[in-house]
This record gives structure tokens, sequence and C-alpha cells, in this order.
């Protein structure tokens, strides 16, 4: 079975919680046989002209030596569902090709009404680990272009199985924070098996559309 190669646009690197400065976190993709990875630090209003001209900058100087697709982006985290918006646009304008939402996962106190403004807001691109997503934001969902996640992400993947069963367009990422998060295609096939999602959907998921991202982004 051709799985192709590995697509992440969910990871953090120093720049937020994460343990790897971004040379080295693409580099590990690198060697995992990753065609693309997504740089996606937490941000919000204190940071973000911070986090997102210094991760493009990486961005375009990796992306002139190694043969990895390396995109800047930014995790809009943990704040208030009415900024969702404004903070995406800014992001795109400071040079963020990639906005995700930390969705309301089960393990944390994520303010309830972050997935709606996130899908209604018309700026993200992938709602994250959107949890025990309601029925009618996941309604909503399938008929946007944004990406509901299914996550490897231990704790976070607890709400994989609803968001399959109720969703439509997904793509599968790590939220990586430390090395061993990485994973390879192969296992990626896993997860998403792991879900509840078919064979063929599985293989779409990891393969078909982050491509269907990347053309709507690059």
């Amino acid at each position: 079975m051709n799985l192709g190669k590995r697509y992440d646009f969910h990871s953090h690197t120093i720049f937020s919680d994460g343990e790897l400065i971004p040379s080295e976190l693409v580099r590990r993709a690198k060697t995992l046989d990753h065609k693309a990875i997504a740089l996606t630090d937490h941000v919000d209003v204190s940071n973000i002209e911070f986090i997102v001209p210094n991760i493009a900058k990486v961005s375009e100087e990796l992306n002139q030596y190694w043969d990895i697709m390396v995109i800047p982006g930014v995790e809009i985290t943990h704040v208030p569902p009415e900024t969702i918006k404004k903070l995406a646009i800014k992001a795109k304008k400071l040079g963020a090709k990639i906005v995700v939402v930390h969705g309301e996962t089960p393990v944390e106190p994520v303010m309830l009404g972050t997935n709606r403004s996130a899908i209604e807001s018309g700026e993200v691109d992938i709602l994250a680990h959107p949890g025990i997503i309601d029925e009618k934001d996941a309604k909503l969902a399938n008929n946007s272009d944004i990406f509901l996640e299914i996550t490897a992400r231990s704790g976070h993947n607890i709400g994989n199985g609803r968001v399959a069963a109720l969703g439509e367009n997904f793509l599968l990422n790590t939220d990586t924070h430390s090395p061993n998060n990485l994973i390879t295609q192969e296992f990626a096939y896993k997860v998403a098996l792991g879900a509840g999602l078919n064979e063929e959907s599985s293989i779409n998921v990891i393969k078909e559309n982050p491509k269907v991202l990347l053309e709507k982004i690059l």
C-alpha cells in the first residue's frame, strides 16, 4: 500500500511550549519522510507580533536548503472566542500561512464557543482536536472549508471517534511538542483507522486532504 509522504500541519517549537528549536524539529521531520511540516506555535494578542515574523523567517531560510516544505503558522490558543477572527487576520498579515485554533479538547478548560467562532470566522484553516464537538458545529464545519483535526496527541485524542463520526473534512496531525511526538505515515494511517475511519477514508485523510489544504494556502 502506497501511503505517500507524511504531512503534519500542527507542531510547536521553543517559541511556545515545544522542546526543539525550529531547525531541529524540521530536520527530525525530514528524517521521518515528511513532505511538509507547519510550525504553529501558540499565540494570543501578547506574543503574536513576536512569534509569527520569527517563524516566517526561519521557514524561509530552511526552505532554501532542505527538501521539505516548512510552513509558517500559528495556533490561536485559549483566547476569548470573540477575538479569534481578528487574531487570525493579524497572523496572516504578519506572515502565517496556516492558522490553527486550539479547539475545545476534553482535557483542557478551553472556553465554550471556541469551536463555533473558529468555524464561522472564515479565516481559520484547521480546528485542532475539537473534542466532543457539538453536532451543530460539526455540520457548520462540514459546510465550510475548515478542516477538523484528528490528532495523534495523547489526551486530546479522546475525542477522535466523535470527530470522525460527525465530521467530513479531516487532517491528521500530531500536535508535536517533543521529538517522540513526530510519527511516520504508517503510524498516522493506524491513528486514522483507530478513530473509526475506514481504509479508504484513512488514506484520503493522510495522503490527499493535505494536498487540498496546500493548494488553498499556497
